[in-house]
């Protein structure tokens, strides 16, 4: 374990490893470390299974001790989104609505699968409700700050909120989440995170809360791209047995700077939802990258513009899909009351489409992936994760109008890539500093979306792995 200032927090999954295997730290340590800082983080969790986890932990221990480990994430704790089952829990999706939810009968196949691989559970965390706000508000399960932003509660990115601040504050080095329109890569961003976003069908999504049939995926968040390389392998059961003692490995050959290219399409960048600070940090980041050999392309991409108009006339895609799942909801008075107002709004929103646009959606979106991919011709597209850094969270909460705009700029620039079921991993590039109260500084991060065409996640991962250590001078320096 090693100290970050504010609270002592857990190590990577990676570095858990390593001490699980060398003897100086036991997953039941590990585990009970973590309880207590979950414990201590207020509306991050909606369920901590701590009855389950110390359960675990002590297998766990046991097969170390014996030398028997399950897998390089053997003992190595992990929280999931309130939206997946988790055997004996309710499954809320941070809804009042669903509060006395009867208990899943058994672990969605994602869960029961890191169980499997030795895997503790912790419980699970908090996020929108019904995951439907890319800023991570939730006024009846409250609402998460992260501690080390400053002295100023700000949101924390939706909806996976809970996954980000769990990894944030020490309650495990892995979060699952779910992405429908950049549910992972925005927490990632506002909190200093890694992020990523899994082409759909990488995973079962049964036991899965679901938003929209035809978008929503799943992804972890942690705290660097190794660990989710490790639970990637973890989750599609591609580890092979008796490797747990080499620690976890990258699959595929090791990927470098050298001749890779990267696009940034100029009017994603220059948008006016992107702040001057957070288009300078991407620059830097990607001088970085130049001087390691990559090669830089600034050209417009007719996919991503396509993708923005048809979203600009025709409503987003998921907005017709997630009334679809709520309507019986929406449509009985005593439970539409007991929603958070700013989601009911959303989704009533969405009954005013015009059913036409959204087949026009459903038919232009394969030939847009395939254009999308022709476009990148091998190359990996990098732009923002969000225009704007976290913003102060009491403005939010006191002005609906400026929850819904900042909800939109926040979305803007990870809806198309969902649209376009590219994978994508959000990465920390630098911070912006800004003064605080009395003396105080208030560290902003900034993230970097790296994105290559549908269903190329295991290249994309290894390209991440390759940038996250060129821009980690970068991040030191900030």
């Amino acid at each position: 374990m090693k100290n970050s200032g504010l609270r002592t927090a857990p190590a990577s999954a990676c570095e858990l490893h390593a001490a699980y295997a060398a003897g100086t730290l036991t997953p039941t340590q590990a585990t009970e470390h973590c309880l207590q800082a979950a414990c201590e983080s207020p509306s991050v969790f909606t369920r901590i299974t701590a009855e389950r986890a110390l359960e675990e932990a002590r297998q766990s221990t046991q097969r170390w001790r014996t030398g028997r480990p399950l897998g390089p994430l053997d003992g190595v704790p992990i929280s999931w989104k309130d939206l997946f089952d988790v055997r004996g829990t309710p499954t809320t999706a941070a809804s009042a609505l669903l509060r006395s939810a009867p208990p899943a009968p058994a672990d969605a196949p994602v869960v029961a699968r890191a169980a499997a691989a030795g895997m503790v559970c912790l419980g699970k965390t908090n996020l929108s409700e019904f995951a439907y706000s890319g800023l991570g508000l939730n006024p009846g399960f409250g609402t998460p700050a992260n501690p080390r932003l400053g002295g100023r509660a700000r949101a924390p990115g939706g909806s996976s909120s809970g996954a980000a601040l769990a990894v944030v504050q020490g309650c495990g080095p892995l979060a699952m989440g779910t992405d429908t329109a950049g549910s992972v890569r925005i927490p990632a961003a506002f909190n200093g995170l890694v992020g990523f976003r899994a082409s759909r069908g990488r995973y079962p999504m049964q036991g899965v809360f679901a938003l929209s049939p035809s978008l929503d995926t799943l992804g972890p968040l942690a705290l660097g791209v190794a660990d989710c390389m490790a639970l990637d392998q973890v989750l599609r059961s591609t580890v092979p047995a008796g490797d747990a003692a080499a620690g976890p490995a990258v699959p595929g050959p090791v990927i470098g700077l050298q001749g890779q290219v990267f696009v940034i399409d100029p009017g994603m960048l220059d948008d006016d939802s992107v702040q001057a600070q957070v288009r300078d940090a991407i620059a830097a980041g990607l001088a970085l990258l130049q001087r390691q050999g990559a090669r830089v392309q600034r050209r417009r991409l007719q996919s991503l513009d396509t993708v923005q108009t048809l979203t600009q006339r025709h409503g987003w895609l998921g907005a017709r899909e997630a009334l679809a799942t709520h309507r019986e909801r929406l449509d009985a008075p005593e439970q539409a009351a007991r929603m958070d107002p700013r989601v009911r709004s959303r989704l009533e929103a969405a009954r005013h489409l015009d059913h036409g646009g959204y087949l026009q959606l459903l038919a232009r979106r394969q030939p847009l992936m395939e254009l999308f991919a022709q476009e990148l011709g091998g190359a990996t597209l990098v732009l923002p994760t969000v225009g704007h850094p976290a913003p102060l969270l009491q403005p939010l909460l006191e002005d609906d109008a400026l929850f819904a705009q900042t909800n939109l700029a926040t979305l803007r620039l990870t809806m198309p890539g969902s649209f376009l079921d590219a994978p994508a991993v959000a990465l920390p590039c630098g911070a912006l500093c800004l003064q605080g109260p009395g003396a105080s500084t208030e560290r902003l991060p900034i993230g970097l979306q790296l994105m290559r065409p549908q269903g190329d996640d295991d290249r994309l991962l290894r390209i991440a792995l390759a940038v996250e250590q060129a821009l980690s001078s970068l991040n030191r320096s900030q």
